[in-house]
C-alpha cells in the first residue's frame, strides 16, 4: 500500500525564511514529493497534527486548503492503486499532478515510425524484434515509463537469460536500444532525468571470439559435393566468394549486379557505410562468378546470385525485409554445411568476413589495405585480426616444445 502525508522541507528554506510545504508520496520504500505551492515558517508548523499553527494568520483558509489538497491525492492514489497494484511511486506522483504517464510502448512505435519513414528499414526491423520480446514479456499493451525501474529490468533480464536463453550480448544489445528511448525521452523532456533506471543499472557484455574457418576448413566446404541448381548450393557458392571477395558482407553481396562486374573487379558502394569500394577478384572468386553467368543471362541489372527477385521487391522497405529473411536462410543452410563437411565451430556468414581479414594478413597484405577492403573506418577494428594471426603463430612455435 502506499502513503501520503505532509512534510514540511527545511532544507529549501526561501528569503523570508518559510519552507515549502510538499505531499510525500511512499511506496514500496520508494519516496515521491509534490508541490502544493504553499510555504510556512518552519515554527507555524505542526507535523503531528499535519496542520498549520493557529498563530499564522491564515491558518483557517490554508488548513482548508491542506486538507483538500490530501483528500485529493489519497483518492487519486487509492484509485490509481486500485486499477494497478504494482504502479510506481513516479507514477502516483505524475497522477496527483494531473500529468498523464507516457507510455513506454506507444514512444516506441513512434520512434519506428520515424526509422520508417527515414527509410532506415534494417534498424526499424531490430527494433521492431526488440520491442515485440518486451511485449510479450509484459502481456498488456499499457506500460508506463515510470514502471521500468531497475527491479523490472532485472527480471526481465533474467527472463532473456532464462526463458528465451539469449546470450549475455544478445541482451546487452536489446537493453542498449531500452536505454536509448529512455535518453531521448529525458532530453524531450517527457519524463525526469532521475526516473532513467539506466543510471543505475549496467548494462554487460562479454568478449566474443572472432570465429572463422581456416584455409582446410574453407577447402573442405568448397570441396563438397552438393546438388547444383539447388538453394543450398548456393549458399555455399555465396560463402565461399565472400570469403575470397574481401569479405563482402552479405546485404551487398545480394545486391550485386553484373553492372557491377567488369570482368575482373566488383565495384559497389557498401550499403552500412555508403562507401565504395572495388575489389579485384582472386581466381576462386572469378570462378563462380562464371558459374552463375549462363544461368543468370547478361542483362547487367540482373543480381549476381539469384536469391532475391526484383519482380517481386518494390520498395526499399520489401528489399531490406528480403535480405533479412534472405540472411537467415543462407546461416540455417550454413548450418548443414558445416555438417556435411564435419567442421564443429559456431560459423555464421559474418565470418567470411573474419575468415577473409586473417588469411589477407597471414598472405601478407598490408593491414591498412584489409581495412580498406573491409570497409572499417577504425583501424583499430581491423587490429583485431592481426591479434589472431600473432596468436596463430605463437601456436604455430609450440612446436619447438
Amino acid at each position: 500500500m502506499a502513503s501520503v502525508n505532509f512534510i514540511l522541507r527545511q532544507s529549501k528554506l526561501n528569503k523570508a525564511g518559510e519552507a515549502p510545504l510538499y505531499l510525500r508520496v511512499i511506496k514500496d520504500r520508494k519516496t515521491r514529493f509534490v508541490s502544493v505551492g504553499l510555504s510556512v515558517l518552519p515554527e507555524l508548523w505542526d507535523s503531528d497534527k499535519q496542520k498549520i499553527k493557529s498563530k499564522h494568520p491564515n491558518s483557517a483558509r490554508a488548513n482548508a486548503f491542506l486538507a483538500t489538497k490530501l483528500a485529493e491525492a489519497q483518492n487519486t492514489v487509492l484509485s490509481e492503486l486500485t486499477k494497478k497494484k504494482s504502479s510506481s511511486t513516479n507514477h502516483l506522483k505524475q497522477a496527483i499532478q494531473g500529468k498523464p504517464s507516457v507510455d513506454f510502448f506507444e514512444y516506441a512505435d513512434k520512434y519506428k515510425n520515424i526509422l520508417e519513414a527515414n527509410e532506415k528499414y534494417g534498424t526499424h526491423i531490430k527494433y521492431s524484434a526488440v520491442i515485440s520480446k518486451l511485449k510479450a514479456y509484459h502481456k498488456p499493451t499499457y506500460l508506463p515509463f515510470d514502471d521500468i525501474d531497475v527491479a523490472f529490468l532485472t527480471q526481465y533480464e533474467q527472463y532473456l537469460r532464462d526463458t528465451l536463453e539469449n546470450s549475455i550480448n544478445t541482451i546487452h544489445g536489446n537493453l542498449k536500444i531500452l536505454r536509448k528511448l529512455f535518453n531521448d525521452a529525458v532530453r524531450e523532456e517527457l519524463i525526469e532525468a532521475n526516473s532513467n533506471p539506466f543510471l543505475r543499472y549496467k548494462l554487460k557484455t562479454e568478449k566474443t571470439r572472432r570465429n572463422y574457418l581456416t584455409g582446410d576448413e574453407l577447402l573442405k566446404i568448397e570441396n563438397l559435393d552438393i546438388t547444383p541448381d539447388t538453394m543450398l548450393n548456393n549458399h555455399r557458392n555465396m560463402f565461399v566468394f565472400a570469403s575470397y571477395a574481401g569479405g563482402i558482407r552479405i546485404s551487398d553481396l545480394l545486391q550485386l549486379t553484373w553492372q557491377d562486374f567488369d570482368g575482373t573487379h566488383i565495384r559497389f558502394t557498401m550499403q552500412k557505410t555508403a562507401e565504395p569500394v572495388s575489389v579485384k577478384l582472386p581466381t576462386k572468386a572469378l570462378q563462380i562468378i562464371a558459374y552463375y553467368k549462363p544461368l543468370t543471362g547478361s542483362v547487367k541489372t540482373n543480381y549476381i546470385f539469384p536469391i532475391l527477385s526484383r519482380k517481386s521487391i518494390t520498395s526499399k522497405k520489401e528489399l531490406q525485409i528480403a535480405i533479412s529473411g534472405a540472411t537467415a536462410y543462407v546461416n540455417k543452410n550454413l548450418k548443414d554445411l558445416l555438417k556435411l563437411a564435419e567442421i564443429d565451430k559456431p560459423i555464421s556468414f559474418h565470418c567470411s568476413r573474419h575468415g577473409f581479414a586473417v588469411s589477407a594478413l597471414q598472405k601478407g597484405i598490408r593491414i591498412e589495405y584489409v581495412g580498406k577492403l573491409l570497409g572499417q573506418e577504425s583501424l583499430k577494428t581491423t587490429q583485431i585480426y592481426a591479434k589472431i594471426v600473432n596468436s596463430e603463430l605463437d601456436k604455430a612455435m609450440d612446436v619447438f616444445n
